[in-house]
């Protein structure tokens, strides 16, 4: 068997950030070296604590987790308590984690991990607001070649935004950390609302993990029901959209989706439009081409990917 993939989740759990860490913890091909909790959804405070919990969960208190950026590099902080509830965790009852947190600043971990590991040996994975990751990449320029990728949630071109009517939560939270993230030219793979809209937790879908019988099994139905009732609502669907498993999916089973290598650019100075990812789908612009966007999922292999890994924690 290949070695394991080198991978650091950057996340600001979140009921689907939950859900890909699961994910990611549950696959022998990935190698988790740290989960780096950004505030995004709810504040620092409350993501860090969330990552340990979810660790916890998994059975894997092993996994190490830092606390990283507790704002924005240029705004406040905006945060979704009217969709993921008062913890970022709302649904199933999860105990105060018993593992610590990391002394080290996350920021300083991303650098410090990717100057050791052999170039491009690591993968970043960004579930939120990508503020650790740009503050890593102000504080030391030489780890973006040492990079092997960057796979984030994040924006939206077809399906426009879904915190303003042009911007994405993650994105528009902190436009001017993606704006560095974008501009970097470390290779970019961005599952943004185009191709997580196509992946909704239908009744159906859902019953899958709640049938399991496994304390997982059984957190993971309820994450979903708390989660999905605000995108139910909103778009009048059988089931939200599952954004962040979209990216560990993506490392485990890349067939499952399907883009275009395209030129994104990040608004960064209108308030009307702020946060907005233009993705140049038809390569207009001239300028360079940063970033695989993905448009389409196969939404039952992508379920049935998730199911068949969440049954073995």
């Amino acid at each position: 068997m290949a070695a394991a993939r080198k991978i650091i989740i950057d996340t600001d759990p979140g009921q689907d950030d939950a859900i890909a860490i699961l994910l990611a913890l549950a696959s022998p091909e990935l190698d988790v070296l740290g989960l780096t909790a950004v505030a995004g959804n709810v504040p620092l405070a409350l993501t860090e604590k969330n990552a340990r919990k979810i660790c916890e969960l998994a059975g894997q208190p092993q996994t190490r987790v830092f606390a990283g950026a507790v704002r924005p590099l240029a705004r406040p902080l905006v945060t979704a308590e009217h969709v993921h509830g008062r913890t970022g965790l709302d649904g199933p009852d999860l105990p105060e984690p018993t593992m610590s947190l990391e002394k080290q600043y996350a920021v300083d971990f991303i650098v410090e991990t990717l100057m050791r590991e052999p170039a491009g040996s690591v993968t970043l994975c960004a579930l939120g607001p990508l503020t650790n990751l740009a503050l890593a990449m102000i504080r030391e320029p030489a780890i973006v070649p040492r990079i092997g990728e960057i796979v984030l949630m994040g924006g939206g071109y077809f399906e426009q935004g879904n915190v303003t009517p042009s911007a994405e939560f993650n994105i528009y939270v902190d436009p001017q950390a993606a704006d560095v993230v974008f501009s970097a030219g470390a290779p970019i793979v961005m599952m943004p609302l185009d191709v997580t809209h196509k992946a909704l937790t239908t009744r159906k879908r859902v019953d899958v993990f709640r049938v399991m019988g496994t304390r997982v099994g059984t957190a993971t139905a309820e994450l979903l029901d708390f989660f999905e009732r605000f995108d139910e609502q909103k778009y009048g669907t059988d089931g939200g959209p599952l954004h962040d498993p979209c990216v560990i999916a993506y490392l485990l089973e890349p067939t499952l989706f399907s883009g275009r290598h395209c030129n994104v650019a990040v608004e960064t100075r209108s308030e009307l439009t702020m946060g907005a990812t233009v993705v140049d789908w038809w390569h207009v612009s001239g300028r360079p081409r940063n970033a695989m966007v993905m448009r389409d999922i196969d939404a039952d292999g992508f379920f049935a990917l998730i199911a068949e890994r969440l049954a073995r924690l």
